[in-house]
């Protein structure tokens, strides 16, 4: 702890209430390290706000409205679903709420953790100004996070269009028409829920197909149940401008289809994000950054000694988890900086909350080609598996590459209804080094979904069994008959 000079005094002072910034500040405090915590806005960040909690929770509501509607996939009534859309999104702010508490002023202050409202800048690389108080701290965490950024389009800035920081909180009757600018994960995700929920959703992509971080078979599965959705697509298109006077927001742009105005009532941008660096004081101090985010080395520690940042705001995959462990290893790396840890994502999971989902982990197929990695791929369609059949979710596979003529895992998809759960069997065999020997030979309960895993593994074991071996297998079993 600094213990010179004027100001208040602290072990850690944290600027950002996000998921980083929460883990550092309780973790801190929970070892018994005098710790602020300075927060502008509101507790929780964009995870609890206007990320992963609001949109599963709206994603959980169009399953529902989806099931009814297709219930004669399970032996019952096909039945449209009545419901309220602003009833839906009250709900999905009253699940909000509910999770609240766990990241709330009042919890944190409860473990110790001094809460201080308002923007925060550094003044050194001790010290942080908010307003007219000076907290000074041996180290400095800024985990300040990432917000939606917003594509050079013409007229875009001037059609108000929602992001994900706005839409849970602003979409409260149903659209008449809705345009989403992005064929990433939150655009997937957010114009599929509301297609279930009976909004008629154009999607525009630049690329030629959606989520480019994933093989293109996996994604192909994704955008054909979108398609059934009612989901329209239109893809290789550049937006030329975009413009609200009145009536329906128009949005002009070029495709394969040539020149195209759609029509409106919304937009929704989910065209990427961008750190949020500004006002920081980061130019004065001397930490470095890039419109990429702040510079961090392998420990988070940026080019100032004892400043720190992690999440979002570091430019590392924008997922709340590799938020989390950046935070964990700060705290270790501020307590006891002689036994650095490293913040080790190269065994990382993710999923895309789709219907079907996609979970993924380490290198993709697309991965391995371009990077000239040899490798064999094993795949086991849901099809093939009685639990998906009994509850009529065949739709999707799963995905295992191996290093070329070995067990070895080098990454994994899964495409289903459960691929972000299935996907975290393989993530530990990865990172443990199980191979797919060993994961074929664990019991699996049946009737399971995590079984497609292991099914993958069973094709790498019958590999093996070549020509030769069947042969010695079979003169075996002559053998065995004759005694």
């Amino acid at each position: 702890m600094v213990e010179t000079g004027a100001g208040e005094v602290y072990n850690v002072v944290v600027i950002g209430g996000g998921t980083a910034g929460l883990v550092t500040a309780a973790g801190t405090a929970g070892l018994g390290g005098r710790v602020a915590l300075v927060e502008r806005d509101r507790m929780g960040g964009d995870c609890l706000n206007t990320g992963c909690v609001p949109s599963k929770a709206l994603i959980a509501s169009a399953r529902a409205a989806h099931t009814i509607a297709h219930a004669s996939r399970w032996g019952l009534r096909d039945t449209a679903p009545q419901f309220s859309f602003a009833e839906v999104m009250d709900r999905v702010r009253e699940r909000r709420a509910a999770i609240a508490p766990h990241d709330s002023e009042e919890r944190f202050r409860s473990l110790g953790v001094d809460v201080i409202r308002g923007s925060a800048r550094l003044v050194s690389r001790r010290e942080v100004a908010v307003g007219d108080r000076r907290l000074r701290a041996a180290a400095i965490v800024i985990a300040t996070g990432s917000r939606p950024s917003l594509p050079p389009i013409d007229g875009l800035y001037e059609a108000r269009p929602w992001t994900s920081e706005t839409v849970f909180d602003d979409l409260r009757a149903r659209p008449d028409g809705l345009v989403v600018l992005g064929g990433g994960p939150i655009g997937c995700e957010l114009g599929q829920a509301l297609a279930r929920l009976g909004v008629h959703v154009t999607l525009v992509q630049s690329a030629g197909r959606i989520l480019e971080k994933e093989d293109p078979d996996v994604a192909e599965v994704v955008r054909r149940a979108m398609e059934a959705d009612g989901v329209e697509f239109r893809l290789e298109a550049q937006v030329r401008r975009v413009e609200r006077r009145g009536g329906p927001l128009r949005v002009h742009l070029a495709s394969a289809r040539g020149e195209e105005t759609l029509e409106a009532e919304g937009l929704l941008v989910a065209a990427g994000r961008k750190p949020n660096v500004e006002d920081l004081g980061l130019e004065e101090v001397g930490v470095a950054f890039t419109p990429r985010g702040i510079t961090v080395d392998a420990y988070l520690r940026t080019s100032q000694a004892g400043v720190y940042a992690a999440g979002d705001v570091t430019g590392a995959p924008l997922f709340t988890h590799v938020a989390d462990h950046h935070a964990r290893t700060v705290v270790r790396n501020i307590l006891t900086p002689w036994l650095k840890t490293k913040a080790d994502t190269s065994v990382l999971p993710w999923c895309t909350f789709t219907s079907p989902e996609v979970g993924r982990v380490g290198l993709s197929e697309t991965e391995a080609r371009g990077g000239n990695v040899a490798h064999d791929v094993w795949i086991a369609p849901l099809s093939d598996l009685d639990r998906a059949i009994v509850e009529s979710e065949t739709v999707g596979f799963a995905k295992v590459l191996t290093a070329k003529g070995t067990d070895r895992i080098l990454g994994a998809a899964v495409v289903a209804e459960r691929g972000g759960e299935i996907v975290h069997e393989l993530a530990l065999a990865l990172r443990a080094g199980v191979g797919l020997k060993d994961l074929s030979a664990a019991i699996h309960a049946y009737p399971t979904f995590a079984e497609v895993a292991r099914r993958a593994a069973d094709q790498y074991q019958r590999s093996r069994l070549t020509p030769r071996a069947r042969a010695l297998f079979e003169w075996l079993y002559r053998r065995a008959r004759r005694t």
